[in-house]
């Protein structure tokens, strides 16, 4: 009895080592329920290390992991309404047909310049006029971006004086742009734009914080500013300028 036993204690054990080999070459190796101990699958974005069920490179792992690029000419769900800057609402809205569905507006819009001084002298050469037309709504949507993600470096005002700046504030060494300068009023709108897009100097990229709409609308809100500092209007609209007492454009 002890005997058989042994040789069946002999067997399992045998089993088991021969269950759990690994892989080599293009041997895929074994082991005792693959699907209980851990996942054979690639999980997108990671680059993990699947020692018993993986045979290729370490290189190879790592394409297999990485991110895809799409199909060409796939278009972000919620972008097929915008065309030439302008935006169709009744693609989003279901007025369409019977069977249209409502579908929201990301603003995926795409950017056809590159991240390099060159292209960004391109884009400020080639995109000379807002495409979003200018609407009293959407200055004060420009007002209340501006003052969350540029107010507080480029000042209220637009003249690079913000709270960054100031002796009550973190007394930061670089100066911010200040946009009241001849040369920054003289701009065109795609110095402004591309600056969003990827930044500038230690002024980190904006693409991910603004929506298409969002970035043209901060833009009418700074040329808003520009007015005011030059005593006009802009486009027939009129923009309180935050902490400056009735500071309202002039016709």
């Amino acid at each position: 009895m002890r005997r058989a036993l042994v040789h069946v204690a002999g067997i399992v054990a045998l089993l088991s080592f021969m269950q759990c080999q690994p892989a080599g070459g293009s041997y895929p190796g074994t082991e005792y329920m693959p699907d209980m101990g851990h996942s054979i699958a690639y999980e997108a974005n990671v680059n993990s290390y699947y020692f018993y069920n993986t045979w290729e490179s370490a290189a190879e792992r790592a394409r297999m992991s990485a991110p895809r690029l799409p199909v060409e000419g796939t278009r972000a769900r919620g972008s097929m309404g915008w065309s030439n800057g302008a935006l169709n609402r009744n693609v989003f809205n279901g007025s369409l047909s019977n069977n249209a569905v409502v579908t929201p507006v990301n603003s995926s819009v795409p950017y056809y310049y590159g991240n390099t001084e060159d292209e960004r002298a391109r884009a400020s050469r080639e995109i000379v006029s807002n495409p979003i037309p200018l609407t009293q709504e959407g200055l004060q949507q420009g007002q209340v971006l501006y003052d969350i993600y540029c107010g507080i470096c480029h000042g209220p005002r637009g003249d690079g004086n913000g709270y960054i700046l100031r002796e009550d504030g973190g007394k930061y060494p670089a100066q911010p742009a200040n946009f009241l300068r001849p040369d920054f009023i003289a701009a065109t709108e795609g110095r402004y734009y591309h600056a969003i897009m990827y930044g500038k100097n230690v002024m980190g990229p904006h693409s991910d914080k603004l929506s298409y709409e969002e970035r043209w609308n901060v833009i009418h809100y700074i040329r808003s500013l520009q007015a005011v500092s030059l005593g006009q209007t802009y486009l027939g609209k009129t923009a309180a300028v935050a902490g400056v007492s009735g500071a309202v454009p002039k016709k």
